[in-house]
């Protein structure tokens, strides 16, 4: 089985993939204002980074290593969250509020993978 068919097995994972396709629907009508151009970019990359983290962390074939990149992916899901709660002055609060839960539940099975992977089990 592929590196690649595994990563579609964490759960973590598959919702970090859709959370960036997520990020892009919302965010890109309204990247013609020039005054929200530079929260947009950070919000690209953060929820890119929780994807992004999860596969690099996974490449790297020591569970050290996977569960600190695993870390770094659950900080930028709670980037994420926190700034699509700041993007409530441009997105109606229901597309705020089910973003921030889907953020929610990535951060808690990154949480219980890096904690089973730090026991060693």
């Amino acid at each position: 089985m592929s590196a690649n068919q595994n990563l579609m097995k964490f759960g973590a994972y598959v919702k970090a993939l859709q959370l960036f396709d997520l990020v892009v629907a919302d965010l890109s009508p309204l990247a013609a204002q020039m005054n929200l151009s530079r929260l947009i970019g950070q919000q690209f990359a953060s929820a890119d980074s929780v994807a992004s983290n999860i596969e690099e962390g996974y490449g790297r074939g020591s569970t050290k290593e996977y569960a600190q990149f695993l870390v770094i992916a659950r900080g930028s899901a709670q980037e994420t969250a926190g700034r699509y709660g700041r993007f409530k002055h441009w997105l109606p609060q229901a597309v705020v509020d089910e973003r921030q839960a889907l953020c929610h539940e990535i951060i808690g099975i990154l949480t219980g993978s890096i904690n089973t992977l730090r026991a060693g089990k």
